[in-house]
């Protein structure tokens, strides 16, 4: 599906989105730029084009080269706070954040709690009606897809699973990128286990645990994280 919406399906009269457009969106959502966030060190990613191949890579960009970005692979860099970034303006109708290490501070001479300051980066750049299918979509992937097993909590969330393929012996980084309440998110977050596989077994079940930490859902008697026995062995080796 998202090959076909980035770089087009001749057989379906489907022209594709192409890397021009595909690059602007994934700018506008924040990614191949700092957030800005308060802590030192953060990278900035990548958004390829044609003219950044033909500068770094001194070659000329090729169909196949669309179809690796819109699946968010081949040259494309992203950060998971970037994907947390992202997440978040779906969730929230369509404001991109600069993200805070925290949420305030308390003046040491009056006790008062002084909030930081929420700083937009960009709104109104996607219409909320085609966010709203996206948000569906994700509710989705909880209610019947990829992270069902999140389906299974008290809290409603919405997600995304994803698995990014690195080096050259097939290995895979597990990601997971949600929010919830699905009705009214409060958070957003964004999970990358290196090494960790498909993300059914590896980053799905770390959401279940944030998510049981953020809304208060211990496991019941006898209940335990699907993950505990339902991992394959051969992604324990990869962790």
């Amino acid at each position: 599906f998202f090959y076909a919406l980035g770089g087009g399906w001749e057989e379906r009269n489907m022209k594709g989105l192409g890397i021009d457009r595909l690059a602007e969106y994934y700018q506008k959502f924040g990614f191949g730029a700092k957030t800005g966030i308060d802590i030192p060190g953060e990278a900035s990613g990548l958004v390829p084009t044609p003219a950044w191949k033909k500068e770094v890579i001194k070659d000329n960009w090729y169909i196949g080269d669309t179809y690796q970005a819109s699946i968010g692979q081949g040259f494309v860099l992203a950060t998971p706070l970037q994907l947390a970034s992202a997440t978040a303006s779906i969730a929230n109708g369509g404001t991109l954040w600069k993200p805070t290490l925290a949420w305030s501070h308390v003046d040491p001479v009056t006790n008062e709690e002084i909030p930081f300051p929420r700083t937009p980066l960009a709104q109104g750049f996607v219409d909320p009606a085609h966010l709203q299918v996206v948000r569906e979509g994700m509710r989705q992937t909880v209610v019947s897809g990829s992270s069902r097993p999140l389906n299974r909590l008290k809290v409603t969330s919405a997600g995304k699973t994803g698995t990014a393929q690195f080096g050259n012996q097939g290995m895979l980084n597990a990601w997971y990128s949600g929010f919830a309440p699905y009705e009214n998110p409060t958070i957003a977050f964004s999970i990358l286990i290196e090494g960790g596989g498909e993300s059914f077994y590896s980053s799905v079940p770390v959401a279940e645990e944030i998510l049981r930490g953020a809304f208060n859902e211990p496991l019941g008697e006898g209940e335990q994280l699907f993950a505990t026995t339902n991992t394959p062995t051969e992604f324990i080796g990869e962790r």
